[in-house]
Formats: structure tokens, sequence, C-alpha cells
């Protein structure tokens, strides 16, 4: 059976600091590209496979693109987003559906509490339920279904692995990390989701981060917007004061995370990391991949320093702060 890297392969990343006292530590395998795609750092084993979760999500937007989905602006955001299911955020993923001619029953993905804590709080008081639009992937699931529509391919079966909108997506995913796919998982809201290793990740991602919308390539011109849109609209890809936003607002990265630690950034420079914590904890990812493009020259160390205060990496005790998240890379 494949399996992500074990505990003799990883490094650690990051510690958890209370009162001075490592509490915690946070190992896992991190891989580095400089602007031209050239890997000049490695940390832990960044060939086996591991699972990119919503890591993927970049790809996969662009592979509903190809596929004749027809989205910009704040709907590309969407289509590449880990939302907060914010009001917000869900009235452009209805108005994805509106495109499709489609009502949120056609959404796959389960319903979900949205992740944002204002929003819950008001559907709690006004008695409501989870809702498959608030779900964080709702707005991957409609641009799955307006690539549908474009292409009159059925919508109901949308998420089987062999659906003809699928095997496209694995097609466009194979051809950006230049390498086939071998194992194919099921993620948490329903679509497939493929193994292959950080360093195949990292490469993807750098293709993308790095295009152009004047490339000659229509797979690279869709790119080249969408990382384009991402950064005009960083609300879309998470949501109010969350880390992926927070970190494309303050330094203009390209960011997604991905649940069980997975995390990809891109600095305006082009210069890439890709990352996975063994233990699958997200809380330091963030924080790890904006210290490894400082350490690579592509990021200022002042600026990340300034920013990284938005972040949750605060240990509390008694009320108080009492120590702090570190990467130790």
């Amino acid at each position: 059976m494949a399996q992500t890297f074990s505990v003799p392969d990883a490094v650690e990343l990051a510690v958890v600091e209370r009162s001075g006292f490592v509490e915690s530590r946070h190992s896992g395998s991190a891989i580095v590209l400089d602007a031209d795609g050239v890997v000049q750092r490695t940390l832990g084993d960044v060939e086996a496979p591991i699972l990119p979760r919503s890591s993927l999500k970049p790809l996969q937007a662009l592979g509903c693109l190809t596929a004749g989905a027809e989205l910009d602006g704040e709907r590309l955001g969407l289509a590449t987003a880990s939302h907060s299911g914010t009001d917000r955020h869900v009235s452009v993923v209805r108005s994805i559906l509106d495109l499709a001619d489609l009502d949120e029953s056609a959404l796959g993905c389960p319903a979900a509490w949205p992740g944002d804590t204002a929003t819950r709080d008001e559907m709690v008081r006004e008695l409501g339920q989870p809702q498959a639009i608030r779900m964080n992937c709702s707005g991957k699931h409609a641009a799955m279904l307006l690539a549908c529509r474009a292409n009159g391919w059925d919508t109901a079966t949308y998420l089987d692995v062999t659906h003809p909108l699928q095997a496209h997506i694995r097609e466009v995913i194979e051809r950006l990390t230049g390498t086939k796919t071998t194992t194919v998982a099921i993620d948490g809201c329903g679509a497939p989701v493929y193994t292959m290793s950080l360093s195949s990740l990292a490469r993807a991602v750098h293709r993308i981060g790095t295009s152009s919308e004047r490339s000659p390539f229509a797979l690279h011109r869709a790119a080249g917007t969408l990382v384009r849109t991402v950064r005009e609209h960083p609300w879309t890809i998470d949501g109010p004061d969350r880390p992926d936003t927070v970190a494309i607002e303050s330094l203009g990265v390209f960011a997604k995370g991905g649940a069980e630690g997975v995390m990809v950034m891109v600095a305006p420079d082009g210069t890439t990391v890709a990352l996975k914590t063994l233990d699958g904890s997200g809380r330091v990812a963030t924080a790890v991949a904006l210290t490894l493009l400082v350490r690579a020259g592509a990021l200022r160390a002042a600026d990340v320093a300034q920013m990284l205060p938005r972040l949750p990496l605060s240990i509390s005790g008694g009320g108080q702060d009492v120590g702090a998240i570190r990467p130790t890379v």
C-alpha cells in the first residue's frame, strides 16, 4: 500500500514553546525551488508519495478552465478555494451554479457548517443547518459542474473517477507535475485526489505560479490568469483573517494550504515551497513556508516578521501569551 514518508525520513520543521519550554515538535518534509524551478533545498524525503489534499485545487481549477468552464475574477478565485463559508463566498458560489443553470442540490460535496466563526454563530442563532454550499470545497464543485455543462457531460456522476471531467483533470495534473498518477483516493469533499511526491507538487505549482497570461500555450495562459486573480482577490481563496488570505494580502505570495499539513507557496519572484507535516498538523504550515522563502532570499525577513502576528501562532496560559509556535527550518 502506498504511504507517505515515515518518521526517520522527516525533519523538524517547527516547535511549540510554552514559557520557554519546548512542549511539542512538528516534523515533516519540504522542498524549495528557485525562481527558475531548480531545486534549491530539500528537508526530509521529498520523493515519497503524499496526498496533496486541497493544495491540489489550483490544478483542479485549471482542469475545469481548460475543459471549458468560463470563470474569471472572484468566481475563479472561489474555484481554487478552501473558503470559510461566509455569505460573500456563498454568493459567488451561487453565481457559478447560476451560470451552469443548476441549484445547490447539484453539489456533490457534503453539508457543513461554515469555517467562519461569526457566520456559523449567526446561522446557529437563526436555527440554520449545515449546507453543502457552506462546505469549504463548494466553489471547486461548482466549477466542476460548470465544466460539465460546457461539455454536455452528466452532472449527477461528476465525482466518479472515470467521469470525463475527472479524466481531463487527471490529464492536466499529469501535464503539470510531469509524472503519471498511480494511486487515487477520495478527498474529504468527495472528489478524487491523487498521490504525488512533494517534488512533483512543487514542480506543478512552480509552473502555475510563474506562468504568463501571454503564453502561447492555453494551459499556461489560464494558470497566469488564475494566479493573478487570487492575488487580486485574496479573500476568495480562504477568508477574513485566515492564513492563506493573510499571506497573500500581506506579502503578495500565491498560497494554498491543504488538509493534513500540506502547503504550497510561490513568492512574487517565482521561488516555490511545498511541504507536509508528518503528523498532519496545519498550524505550522504557513509560518514554515514563509520562513523557507525568507531563507531562500525570496521574501524580506522584516516583512514576514511584521505579518506573522496575524497568524494563530501564540500559545496562551492563564489568558495571556506565554509562548509561540516557532519554525526551526
